[in-house]
């Protein structure tokens, strides 16, 4: 029994999904696309770069998006793999609406143009240089969240992602960060002041919480059959209704990938595909569980090895 995954904003790579832009003319329409609703050449600075306009959030996020949505429809129509077979379909962050858009429950349209708005939101919704992010290795959640609770003299700082056994990333402003650090060195937890210009999945965030509502239910989201995993309660979504209140909730709120994972596993998954640039959720799920099958599918090659 098998899942399709799909990978959030860090697994971006000027030069991603260029295989399959030549040699696809499904892909080379999707692009086009893609630049024709935003009104920009997102196909360009995918493939071209500079880096540093790649990894801004605003084009992160729907580059991200077009070339997992790319790969989940080679795979679909030019090589006829019956994904829809899949247990659950589960994405990491902005993975989430890869994962919603190709399950049937929102068009492809309506997807990029969130993500672009999404990623403006999100990145604008602190003044710059006042919020940031730090992963912790090596400790466990209960470990930080008793820490959290005991320090009141950080009161911004949430965890982010709850991404694996021993990979924690928390959230909130840098004055607040740096007096955690010092906590984390008399406790000799390990951390990694991470590279980005924006505190994700924390209250921060509030802003763009309300920026999402307001395009999202202006959306007009389809039922499918095909079921979803929550980033917010690593449970199943029961409805497009609900699916609608997660997403929105998601911009603020803890992305419980490993819990996600976890109850995957115990409803009988046991293989995972990670449609999209980059091996990062295949990474975390070893860490996670390490007898259950994983398929990362970044290039042809990858097709050739995967069997469902």
């Amino acid at each position: 029994m098998f899942s399709v995954i799909f990978p959030g904003q860090g697994s971006q790579l000027v030069g991603m999904g260029k295989e399959f832009f030549e040699k696809y003319d499904l892909v080379k329409e999707l692009f086009q696309e893609a630049d024709d609703i935003l009104g920009l050449s997102l196909t360009k600075i995918i493939l071209e770069g500079p880096k540093e306009e790649l990894n801004l959030t605003v084009n992160a996020q729907p580059a991200i998006f077009l070339i997992s949505y790319s790969i989940f429809n080679v795979l679909k129509k030019e090589f006829n793999f019956d994904l829809d077979k899949a247990k659950y379909f589960a994405g990491h962050s902005l993975g989430e609406y890869s994962a919603l858009s190709s399950a049937g429950y929102l068009n492809f349209s309506d997807t990029i143009k969130l993500l672009r708005v999404r990623g403006d939101a999100m990145q604008n919704a602190v003044p710059k240089g006042e919020g940031g992010m730090i992963a912790v290795l090596g400790s466990s959640v209960e470990i930080i969240e008793k820490i959290l609770s005991d320090n009141d003299n950080n009161p911004t700082v949430q965890i982010a992602n709850d991404n694996s056994d021993g990979q924690i990333v928390l959230s909130g402003k840098n004055t607040d960060l740096i007096k955690l650090i010092e906590i984390f060195k008399l406790n000799t937890i390990k951390n990694i002041k991470l590279p980005v210009s924006a505190p994700f999945h924390c209250k921060l965030m509030n802003k763009a919480t309300e920026v999402m509502k307001k395009e999202i239910e202006k959306v007009n989201f389809q039922n499918s059959d095909i079921k979803l995993i929550s980033n917010v309660t690593a449970n199943e979504i029961k409805n497009k209704d609900e699916l609608k209140k997660l997403l929105i909730d998601q911009v603020e709120n803890r992305v419980r990938w490993r819990e996600s994972v976890l109850n995957m596993i115990d409803k009988g998954v046991n293989h995972f595909i990670e449609i999209g640039p980059g091996k990062v959720l295949s990474g975390l799920i070893k860490r996670i569980n390490k007898d259950v099958k994983i398929n990362t599918i970044n290039n042809e090659i990858d097709i050739k090895d995967l069997n469902i």
